[in-house]
């Protein structure tokens, strides 16, 4: 078969890193092709081309459809995919990350599965939040008090600036007209913010289902991200598109929070915190290399022949 013209397949080092890309943009009834390096979003207005080496992460909305030369493009560029529910309030699935190594990953399952260092690693997280408090002498349960009464208080001050009432953080996942307005704008808010947040974490090749504060659940480590940053970007927002007459209030929010994660630099903040949560400077990518596991020394050089203690080399090719 005939070679499919296109973009050659970048080198990883040639690529930007996540910290350096846009946030995310969120797409509902289109359909997502191929042009060169650019995705091209096509509906009934026209067709857009996306760079894709520019976006950290493309939210998937109802009535998209992805060619498989688009989906070609964003594996080789490192674009995070997330598909989500109608306003952006459901998450689905996701797709690769950019990352060819595994050392975030295996620290941050360290620090998981270690009870004294899973619970350094809350405390960083609450002392993000209390910068001039030392809370590193602080209990579970005592972290968590402190945290409650901060965000109640949060509330009962914007909604007294705003003039918006507040009753509480109601809402049904699967019903998003059920919650009044202010709930459905921190819904939509928070999307975003999960969405961004999920893809910042697959591209440095960490889990999401390894959370600290949050267990349990596929994305527990993507909550743990996202609520570092809602009293900055995502409850303010909320309460004030709430206080707005606005007609589309989910996509209000979106552009909104968009540009609040791009003047805040929350992309950079997320790669940072996230190094910095797992003990990781923010040292480049290393090479693309796979090896083999050992109780002594800790790694050891794949393709060799070990046999009879010798070390030689092998024309095994890497996977």
């Amino acid at each position: 078969m005939a070679e499919i013209p296109g973009m050659i397949r970048p080198e990883l080092q040639e690529l930007p890193q996540v910290k350096d890309r846009m946030t995310f943009l969120y797409l509902e009834h289109c359909t997502l092709g191929r042009q060169d390096g650019a995705i091209t979003v096509t509906d009934e207005q026209g067709v857009v081309q996306v760079p894709a080496a520019a976006i950290s992460v493309l939210l998937l909305g109802p009535g998209t459809r992805v060619t498989h030369r688009a989906i070609e493009l964003m594996g080789d560029t490192g674009v995070g995919i997330v598909w989500v529910g109608e306003h952006g309030v459901r998450y689905y699935a996701h797709g690769r990350e950019l990352t060819s190594h595994a050392r975030l990953l295996e620290k941050q399952a360290e620090l998981f599965s270690n009870t004294r260092k899973h619970l350094d690693v809350v405390r960083k997280m609450y002392q993000m939040r209390f910068p001039n408090e030392d809370v590193s002498h602080l209990t579970m349960q005592q972290l968590r008090g402190r945290e409650g009464s901060r965000v109640r208080h949060l509330y009962r001050r914007l909604s007294k600036e705003s003039g918006v009432a507040w009753n509480g953080r109601v809402y049904q996942p699967d019903d998003f007209e059920a919650g009044d307005r202010v709930n459905q704008a921190l819904s939509a808010g928070n999307a975003c913010l999960y969405g961004l947040a999920h893809a910042v974490i697959v591209a440095l090749g960490c889990s999401p289902g390894l959370g600290f504060v949050h267990v349990g659940h596929e994305c527990s480590f993507v909550y743990d991200i996202a609520d570092l940053y809602k009293a900055e970007i995502t409850i303010p927002i909320a309460f004030e598109v709430a206080a707005e007459d606005v007609e589309d209030l989910p996509g209000v929010v979106r552009r909104r929070v968009r540009d609040a994660m791009v003047s805040h630099h929350i992309l950079e903040k997320m790669v940072h915190d996230i190094r910095w949560l797992l003990d990781e400077g923010e040292s480049s990518e290393p090479e693309k290399a796979v090896y083999l596991w050992d109780n002594r020394k800790g790694t050891v050089s794949n393709g060799i022949n070990y046999s009879s203690g010798r070390e030689d080399s092998t024309s095994l090719s890497l996977p």
